[in-house]
């Protein structure tokens, strides 16, 4: 038998790497073996990962010998990093560029960096229908990643860059999910209008990133955009109703009430929902569902989402 190719994941134990591991784990088939990078090889969540088959590796982002010797013998690399663990662009930017350079001395033959639109592009700091944040930012989790799309082409990294979407998980773990009101009643809050909302379930952005590997080489160089289903607020509202038994009313507000809401990141995610709202044809088409169906053939629709995961989400 032939031996496998090595696939090396940064944040195994996460929601994307975590969901690229299992699809690999789970295709008995696979051309793949899976290098599960963590930083804490004996949480429980790695300990799974091991009992699965994965070979699990301790790796800091802060020390570049320990990444060159994470990715060393490695075919692949899924390359990804949290900004809502330090809300620091200065930190996404300094991960991306060490990933970039082990990855170049490892000599990995494909890597996947896991980005999203630099929105400065659509909306120029000197715009003022948007806040700038930071600076030099507009979106800040936004904008330095694509802006660290470079390090990965200067390095001359052969990588595919993945536009992901807004993760359904949000709903359960970010608290972006729907809140009582003052009335009792749920609400869904979001500043979008009647615009829709491109998402996905987290372990289908790693199903996805499976589909591009097993392309091989055909998708080196190449932006790959991806997302479930576009929804509305009033839509998702509906489907949450359904699924949770309770009634969720969709509430509507303006960029700039949510932006007021106080919360750690509230300026940041308001943005964000703006970007997505002013742009929202383009941010949609370019996110063809069909295509990422053909990379994931088991991409789910939010309703089938929910059917696993509504009963996860709080709604007292």
């Amino acid at each position: 038998m032939t031996e496998k190719k090595i696939i090396a994941v940064m944040g195994a134990t996460g929601a994307q790497g975590g969901g690229l591991v299992r699809a690999i784990l789970n295709d008995k088939e696979s051309q793949f073996a899976v290098r599960a990078l963590t930083r804490d090889v004996n949480s429980a969540k790695a300990r799974e990962l091991a009992d699965m088959g994965a070979e699990v590796v301790s790796v800091d982002l802060d020390d570049q010998k320990s990444l060159e010797n994470a990715f060393a013998g490695a075919y692949g690399a899924f390359c990804v990093t949290f900004f809502w663990a330090h809300f620091s662009p200065d930190k996404e930017k300094a991960g991306a560029r060490a990933m970039a350079a082990a990855l170049k001395t490892a000599g990995v033959k494909h890597a996947i960096w896991s980005t999203l639109e630099d929105t400065r592009k659509f909306i120029p700091l000197t715009d003022n229908r948007m806040p700038t944040l930071m600076g030099e930012y507009k979106v800040p989790h936004f904008d330095a990643k694509e802006e660290s799309n470079e390090f990965f082409t200067a390095a001359g990294v052969p990588t595919t860059f993945l536009y992901t979407s807004f993760y359904w998980e949000n709903f359960i773990y970010f608290g972006a999910g729907p809140q009582k009101g003052p009335d009792g009643k749920l609400y869904l809050t979001m500043p979008m209008g009647d615009k829709r909302l491109p998402g996905i379930a987290s372990e289908d952005i790693g199903k996805c990133a499976y589909g591009i590997f097993r392309q091989g080489s055909e998708l080196i160089g190449k932006k790959v955009f991806i997302a479930g289903e576009h929804l509305s607020g009033m839509q998702m509202a509906d489907s949450l109703s359904r699924a949770t038994g309770r009634e969720v009313l969709y509430n509507e507000v303006d960029p700039d009430v949510y932006r007021s809401f106080g919360f750690q990141g509230a300026d940041e995610m308001g943005n964000m929902y703006q970007f997505k709202r002013d742009f929202n044809e383009y941010y949609c088409s370019i996110r063809d569902l069909n295509y990422a169906r053909r990379l994931n053939p088991e991409l789910q629709t939010f309703d089938q989402w929910l059917t696993k995961n509504a009963a996860k989400i709080p709604v007292e």
